[in-house]
């Protein structure tokens, strides 16, 4: 199988990108923490030695151009399909010449899957019992995490790799090697300033593809105006804006909603206000935003600022009321005030005990005194409300008594922090309550602790 043929013909048909992969490790940029000198990796694939393989990794790390070069090492008879287009019958159809093959030739056969997370449960299983016995030696490139996304037997018969995006030090040195390569843009003459060298590197987010991409449209614009300098003007234009990765689905969506949150839980309105700039630009949902803002309002904020729910509600409101980009701005405000707010996760605990009793104890009968006492000659006859103390009936309109059911008396699940307004909640409570202090029943365990939801 000849993966890097010569065609000169036809290779300007060819994106930048795709001319410019590498024919050998050395020329392999990045990912030295896998490929190099000495790593495992490396060594495994420079002896063809290379079992079973999932590289994962973001959007122009190079995962595609390492499974070629794995390809072009290796004596195994070489398969490549995409997951988005292939289906069972085609993988069926690749195992059975596998077998064949290895049978009467003793060839293996190396399978090159590009985004094996596209596979569902059912295609992906088709593969496993040739991958467990070496008829098949399956590379999978996914930009998701495989561990969620890939089937776990699967994964327990391979070794997953994963790449990093590449810094900016790799970007450049890929770009310089576009405009000396022989396969790139040697002989043209062109020239990039340095202030568009840098835009390049810092618009392409370790995107080695977007980068060049972004080259090859502005040597197209510059060409067109009869230029062989590669200006700041014409890679900004050739960019249109900064590329953000980001899959409303994937790795990137869960992560950058969990930075958000984290950001608002640990005060730091900055980061906060950063990480909804990046969701926003990036296409996210604003809806999806707001809603999270709202739960994490009640969760993380509570009792200690009561106005942080209010805010978060009308954040949330704004968004469908104007839109964006407009709505980005209460938006902001809602992630300020939240991320300002004293903090106190009390509510999130009290509901969750108070749930896990119901779940667990015995569901005691609502007590007497507290029964509805609406229907006629329920209270002569069976007594129900009789001892029930009306509480606007004594002073400060409390009076002590009991409320919970038999086997939960003096539970507490509420337990107030001394954080923002929520200190004042505490202190009425124990004026309060303080009477039964010594005989409150702490949940089996003790306090909760807080689990995060996003």
């Amino acid at each position: 199988m000849a993966l890097f043929d010569d065609a000169s013909a036809e290779s300007a048909a060819v994106p930048l990108a795709a001319r410019l992969r590498p024919r050998t490790l050395d020329e392999f940029v990045g990912q030295e923490h896998l490929i190099g000198p000495g790593r495992t990796l490396r060594t495994a694939i420079e002896q063809d030695r290379v079992r079973s393989l999932i590289l994962w990794g973001p959007p122009g790390a190079g995962k595609t151009s390492l499974a070629l070069l794995i390809a072009a090492r290796t004596r195994a008879h070489v398969e490549q399909v995409n997951a988005v287009t292939a289906g069972v019958a085609d993988l069926r159809r690749i195992i059975s010449a596998a077998r064949d093959r290895l049978r009467f030739h003793q060839q293996r056969t190396l399978l090159i899957i590009d985004e094996i997370h596209r596979f569902n449960k059912a295609q992906q299983d088709v593969l496993l019992p040739h991958v467990e016995n070496g008829t098949i030696i399956l590379i999978g490139a996914t930009t998701q995490n495989p561990f969620h996304d890939v089937n776990p037997t699967l994964i327990s018969r391979s070794t997953v790799a994963q790449l990093q995006p590449l810094d900016d030090a790799s970007v450049r040195a890929i770009v310089e090697r576009a405009l000396t390569h022989p396969d790139g843009l040697a002989g043209l003459g062109f020239e990039v300033d340095p202030e568009a060298m840098e835009f390049l590197v810092g618009a392409s987010n370790g995107d080695a593809r977007v980068a060049l991409n972004a080259l090859e449209s502005a040597v197209t614009a510059a060409e067109g105006e009869g230029a062989r300098r590669i200006t700041l003007a014409l890679v900004t234009d050739a960019s249109q804006r900064r590329i953000l990765p980001y899959d409303r689905e994937g790795d990137a969506h869960y992560d950058a909603i969990s930075a958000f949150i984290k950001s608002l839980r640990g005060s730091d309105p900055d980061a906060a206000v950063y990480w909804l700039a990046r969701m926003l630009a990036s296409g996210e949902d604003p809806r999806f935003i707001a809603r999270r803002m709202v739960i994490h309002a009640a969760e993380d904020v509570g009792l200690a600022d009561p106005m942080a729910l209010v805010v978060a509600t009308a954040a949330a409101q704004a968004v469908e009321f104007v839109g964006l980009p407009e709505a980005r701005i209460p938006m902001a405000q809602a992630a300020i005030y939240i991320a300002t707010a004293p903090k106190s996760n009390a509510v999130v605990s009290a509901i969750g005990e108070a749930s896990r009793d119901v779940e667990q104890e015995r569901a005691g009968p609502v007590p007497v005194h507290l029964h509805d006492t609406s229907h006629p000659g329920v209270v002569e006859r069976l007594g129900y409300g009789k001892e029930y103390r009306y509480p606007h009936d004594f002073p400060e309109g409390f009076v002590l008594q009991q409320y919970m059911p038999e086997g939960l008396e003096g539970r507490r699940y509420y337990r107030p922090t001394d954080h923002g307004a929520e200190a004042a909640v505490r202190r009425r409570l124990e004026e309060w309550w303080g009477q039964r202090a010594s005989s409150v029943k702490e949940p089996p365990g003790g306090g909760a602790k807080h689990g995060e939801e996003e």
